[in-house]
């Protein structure tokens, strides 16, 4: 049977297109040698299960692993109180003991044998110290060092019966040189223990303090690399030989996506089951090349599914994180990364965001275009005269299948200037270059698709890259400072040029000196053309 791309729960080695994660999971045994506890938090889709499932497997050898999944395996009733959890929970190690095909020792059967009988039928006395002593004796008894291992930990909903079983294992933990117990415990699941307090504990009674102050910090990088692409393309390549550039296709994913692994992987998922056997790429040779890729971008953007549904839930659920995002996306101030602040702990927990250079910025191209097209998608910008002027213009923007951006500039900047011309430097530095992405949206929407290069991004400049049909276009965006300032635009501008390895870009300055001269201008730098509109 043939391997496929996997974007539904965990990976399995013999079924799917998978990166090798062995370097990973050596870094993890690391911790869990020196008999670390602590918690793999990482945002929907980003591997989690499968680092589980897989470490599970390469610690058998060393430990015994009891692996617990509290999606699965606790409904919400199993967290109604201390004595339903814990004879739940030991049903669910009885469970991980019977899978693993562990072979006891007479006093591991005896200590196992008790836990059944108190996870019986006569069970009303088994709560959380009982629960642990229990444990402690099957950690004892046991030959191999014993592993506890909790995925989708944050489906907990009853905070206290929660907080308290972490107490156990905090207490636990302080008394390992005396008390036997886990060597090393590992949760995993989006929320932290810090957030997942404020998730299922009342608006009213948010405390800080946690039992889980034993954790050691989890560092391992989950994201993939280009090389973990281009090993995963490799497989893919020797099972197809397709012909396709494997270095510059795993550069292309990792740039549109920083290695988000669904992201990866629904891309090529995309590519290899919707783009290729297309009308326009009918073979996986065509599919396989940059403008199939850009496709793949495109199909992915106009797509619902599982990860953008999640995060589009979360701004319903937490506005402070339109507003940290919004500010992000359009008003072109840069945010000092503060893992205090709520708003950028939570944006980074949901992985919107990430750190860079102690600034925040959006998490990956994917992310900032799906952003900016809900943001720009609401009824109120809708009904703006500049999207309307863009939905009348759009048809005259394509010719021959592909898109005029001089003509897009010269049609913006004589209808912004129309329409906007007198207002404000306020509203001009605030939402000028949200209005040109307002007007360039219906004009590229479902076959084109664009972002913000976040190293430029500031008050003063933002760099727009429209991918259109295989072609792309680069709009430097600034605010006028002076000639000598604009200067330095078109030399920036022309820098980047080089890296995209164009020969032409477009400048569109904010101009609010009264005395400005409006209009659109071509000048030549060297080898290259750049169209300069003033509004």
């Amino acid at each position: 049977m043939c391997k496929v791309f996997n974007v539904s729960a965990d990976c399995k080695p013999n079924l799917h297109y998978m990166v090798n994660i062995e370097e990973r999971l050596q870094e993890i045994k690391l911790l869990i040698d020196r008999g670390e506890y602590f918690a793999v938090n990482r945002a929907r889709q980003y591997g989690k299960t499968t680092i589980l499932r897989a470490l599970n497997r390469f610690l058998q050898n060393d430990y015994l692993v009891f692996s617990l999944d509290f999606q699965n395996q606790m409904s919400d009733a199993k967290f109604k109180n201390e004595n339903v959890f814990s004879v739940a929970f030991a049903r669910a190690i009885l469970k991980s003991l019977q899978d693993s095909n562990t072979i006891y020792s007479d006093s591991m059967r005896k200590a196992v044998e008790e836990l059944k009988i108190a996870a019986g039928e006569n069970n009303s006395r088994l709560e959380l110290v009982e629960l642990f002593e229990y444990l402690s004796d099957i950690c004892a008894a046991s030959e191999k060092p014993v592993i506890l291992m909790i995925d989708e930990v944050d489906s907990a909903t009853n905070n206290q019966v929660f907080l308290d079983f972490l107490a156990q294992l905090r207490g636990y933990y302080i008394d390992r040189d005396v008390t036997p117990t886990f060597r090393s415990v590992i949760l995993a699941g989006v929320y932290d223990i810090k957030n997942l307090k404020r998730k299922i504990r009342s608006e009213d009674d948010h405390k800080t303090n946690s039992p889980w102050n034993i954790a050691a910090d989890f560092n391992v990088d989950m994201s993939f690399s280009v090389k973990d692409i281009s090993g995963m393309l490799a497989e893919y390549e020797h099972d197809y030989k397709t012909g396709m550039d494997i270095a510059a296709i795993s550069a292309l994913i990792y740039d549109y996506t920083s290695g988000y692994p669904f992201l990866v992987s629904r891309i090529c998922k995309i590519i290899d089951e919707k783009i290729a056997g297309s009308e326009e790429y009918p073979n996986k040779q065509m599919a396989w090349t940059r403008t199939g890729f850009l496709e793949a971008i495109n199909l992915l953007l106009s797509e619902k599914n599982t990860l953008f549904e999640s995060l589009i839930n979360k701004l319903h659920d937490y506005p402070e994180l339109c507003s940290v995002l919004y500010s992000l996306l359009f008003t072109g101030q840069r945010i000092v990364y503060n893992p205090y602040d709520y708003a950028i702990d939570i944006a980074v927990m949901f992985g919107f965001v990430k750190e860079s250079n102690r600034s925040v910025i959006v998490a990956n191209r994917i992310f900032e275009t799906l952003l900016y097209n809900m943001f720009l998608t609401t009824s109120e910008i809708q009904s703006s005269e500049i999207y309307k002027a863009a939905l009348q213009d759009r048809n005259q923007f394509i010719q021959c299948g592909q898109l005029n951006m001089d003509l897009v500039i010269e049609k913006f900047v004589k209808h912004f200037s129309d329409l906007y011309g007198d207002r404000p430097e306020a509203f001009m530095e605030e939402d000028g270059r949200r209005y040109f992405l307002l007007y360039l949206r219906p004009v590229i929407n479902g076959t084109g698709n664009y972002y913000i290069e976040s190293q430029t991004r500031d008050m003063k400049r933002t760099d727009v890259i429209v991918d259109y049909r295989g072609e792309q276009f680069i709009i430097e965006m600034k605010i006028w400072h002076g000639k000598e300032y604009n200067q330095k635009g078109v030399e920036q501008l022309a820098g980047y040029m080089d890296e995209y390895h164009l020969k032409k870009g477009y400048l569109l300055s904010f101009n609010f000196n009264k005395n400005k001269k409006t209009g659109v201008r071509k000048i030549t730098y060297g080898d290259k053309i750049i169209i300069e509109a003033v509004v």
